[in-house]
């Protein structure tokens, strides 16, 4: 293997370590050190994890097949002795992937695989192969006596060896002539013939008792079936692969499933309704951080956001409890919502939200697609319980998974691939999935394997943020997927940020244009034509409560709303003048008596807070205490002439006014003073 890396070149160097990254971490210091850590337990087994079925057929035959293996011997165990065109076809191109990979060496007159690979891939009594295979002749007559082994010779009709060697070899020859064996099977019994036909496909091993069933004990005899355990038999691989017509699989796939569309639109309506989708996904995340402006729900202890958290997010944005998890995710990865660090920790906006805000509404989008196509975080996992038995949770550490960007830009990737409106069958989408990664697809867990999973959340999410629309890909985003060269691999010189503008410059001018008025009616409600500008949206916000939400808002002003933006700091002059100049129609009537009645009575009592107060009947030595520049530290405040208001506490207060040359005395809540003496202290009672 290291003499062939050797050989490769730096363009073949280049491109294994492309396919394989973790063989570069960290960098090998010569080709023998490469070669060595290629042929690792963990490096082989994630090469194999990234191989398409076909791919992974052809190293299984050749786990096998005679080591080494011609080319010719492996095309047999493919295509079988009937021979396949696909396969044929296919083959050559089977055999360079896993040269490229590192997995197989040699000439094709003597193709090797890997010995981890061979190991991993071989069958054997604890990991059956894929294949179906047993073991050969002479595995399963390791440790064979010499006299049984003459005994199978004499039933098979083949002439006495003087060796063991020499007994497994005739054997072996016997059961791969094809001539010798259709003689042979001739022979026997139709229920032997049926025990065969059980064990050809898989799993070869089969029990038997100590006295058993003659059409078995005519199989015993002749070696068709080899003792592996007292009680366990095994069909050799030679003869299970001429019962098979040579094939190593019972079916192989050499050909990618189609991804056929289910439904197809006009690219016109998919586009407007992945549209409509990104701007209603642009105001659910403005609402969601809006509602944390002044800080967000505190961080569990574990990390993530609790259960009731969670349901009162969804119940704010009036959506499920899965999709206010996924909205809370995504604000997350596109770094606009993040926990504050401090000593109680708590949920917060990140300053790049102000900056995002600033955005035209195309360019806000793209950067939630962006860090939505990038992220390793799952949020369809929240609520499902980890390997410990502990609920994941929103925002939670154990959410990450490594192959959720690959997944999610292969499903887009293969809708990508359908004509322009096309909506894809999901299960054909989700077989070419396992057919490209089927060892991946194959890893068990809760609820099913996780790159299914995965593949119909990537669904779901991207009909959500307006990836999709109606099922299919939107042109906008084709552009964010599809590199300039036309290939599958963005790192192939392809310019994200160039991307990323296209994307902007063609979903502009689907999303509706923000108006600056606003219709408002006499039942104190105000309907908003379209999407507001930011200045009205913020200061409406504030004055009224929004009532219903679709094609046009529908705010509604009351009491408690109007008191809202006086204590905001609007005057009611303000708020006439506002509505005045954003209105298309008259102010009604009833709008205007409710904001003055509310100024009227708005602030005839307040509310401050003190921490302590000194009282005194005479207001002269109040103003001489007031006076004095050494109380600054008190922040005292006259709240009437007999009464001082102190931002400290009573204590402090007390100190500073005895420091100041007074004789204050502290008072209880009935306005009794205090008397102070020193307090006893006393152990707890011994027993």
């Amino acid at each position: 293997m290291a003499e062939e890396l050797r050989a490769r070149g730096d363009q073949g160097l280049a491109e294994l370590l492309r396919l394989r990254p973790d063989l570069v971490a960290p960098v090998p210091a010569d080709l023998t050190q490469l070669a060595t850590r290629a042929g690792t337990r963990a490096s082989v087994v994630r090469a194999l994890e990234r191989l398409d079925r076909f791919t992974l057929q052809t190293a299984e035959a050749l786990a096998v097949a005679p080591d080494p293996a011609p080319y010719l011997v492996l095309l047999g165990l493919m295509a079988g002795d009937e021979g396949d065109a696909q396969v044929e076809t296919a083959l050559p191109d089977a055999v360079r992937a896993l040269r490229a990979q590192a997995l197989l060496w040699g000439g094709d007159d003597r193709l090797r695989l890997v010995r981890t690979a061979r190991e991993l891939l071989a069958p054997s009594p604890q990991h059956p192969s894929p294949t179906g295979l047993g073991p050969t002749v002479a595995e399963a007559t390791a440790g064979m006596s010499p006299g049984r082994l003459q005994e199978i010779l004499a039933a098979a009709g083949l002439p006495a060896t003087h060796d063991p060697v020499s007994a497994v070899t005739a054997l072996t020859e016997l059961f791969t002539d094809r001539e010798r064996m259709a003689a042979l099977l001739d022979g026997a019994p139709v229920e032997a013939l049926g025990v065969l036909d059980k064990l050809v496909w898989g799993p070869p091993y089969g029990e038997v008792s100590a006295d058993p069933a003659p059409p078995v004990r005519w199989l015993r005899d002749r070696g068709l079936l080899l003792p592996t355990t007292p009680r366990t038999v095994a069909l050799p691989r030679e003869a299970a692969l001429y019962l098979r017509a040579g094939r190593a699989h019972r079916r192989t796939e050499p050909l990618p499933p189609p991804v056929t569309p289910a439904r197809e639109h006009r690219p016109q309506a998919v586009d407007s309704t992945a549209a409509g989708q990104a701007y209603t996904a642009l105001t659910t995340v403005e609402e969601l951080l809006k509602q944390w402006n002044e800080g967000g729900p505190q961080v569990l202890r574990a990390g993530g956001l609790s259960v009731r958290d969670l349901k009162r997010t969804a119940t704010a944005l009036d959506v499920s409890e899965p999709v206010a998890a996924f909205w809370l995710e995504t604000a997350y990865a596109a770094g606009l919502l993040a926990s504050d660090g401090e000593a109680d920790e708590r949920y917060g906006i990140t300053p790049a939200y102000d900056a995002w805000l600033e955005l035209p509404a195309a360019e806000r989008w793209v950067r939630l697609a962006a860090a939505w196509l990038a992220a390793t975080r799952t949020p369809g996992l929240v609520g499902a319980q980890d390997a410990k038995g502990r609920t994941l949770s929103a925002l939670g550490p154990d959410l990450d998974r490594g192959a959720a960007p690959e997944v999610r830009r292969r499903v887009l990737a293969l809708l990508a691939g359908l004509p322009a409106g096309a909506a894809p069958d999901a299960d054909a989408l989700l077989a070419r999935l396992r057919w490209e990664r089927p060892l991946r697809g194959a890893q068990p867990a809760a609820g099913g394997d996780l790159r299914t999973r995965l593949a119909d959340w990537t669904l779901a999410e991207a009909e959500l943020l307006g990836i999709t629309g109606r099922g299919a890909l939107a042109a906008h985003t084709r552009v964010l997927l599809t590199p300039p060269d036309g290939s599958d691999d963005p790192a192939g010189g392809f310019d994200t940020a160039a991307a990323e503008k296209s994307a902007a410059a063609l979903l502009a001018p689907l999303l509706p244009e923000p108006v600056d008025e606003v219709l408002l009616q006499a039942d104190l409600t105000a309907v908003a034509p379209g999407p507001l500008r930011r200045p009205l949206a913020d200061t409406l916000g504030v004055l009224a409560d929004v009532e219903s939400k679709g094609g046009a808002t529908v705010y509604r002003f009351t009491p408690a709303s109007v008191r809202r933006a006086l204590d905001a700091g609007q005057a009611a002059s303000d708020l006439h003048a506002f509505l005045a100049a954003h209105s298309r129609t008259p102010v009604p009537q009833p709008l205007t008596y409710l904001i003055d009645d509310v100024a009227r009575r708005h602030g005839h009592l307040r509310v401050g807070a003190a921490s302590a107060y000194v009282r005194c009947d005479d207001e002269a030595v109040l103003g001489e205490i007031m006076a004095d520049r050494r109380g600054a530290s008190l922040r005292l405040r006259r709240l009437a002439p007999t009464v001082l208001a102190a931002q400290a506490d009573p204590a402090a207060l007390l100190a500073g006014l005895r420091s100041m040359g007074f004789a204050p005395a502290a008072e209880s809540a009935e306005g009794d003073v205090l008397i102070s003496r020193a307090r006893a202290h006393r152990t707890g009672p011994r027993t």
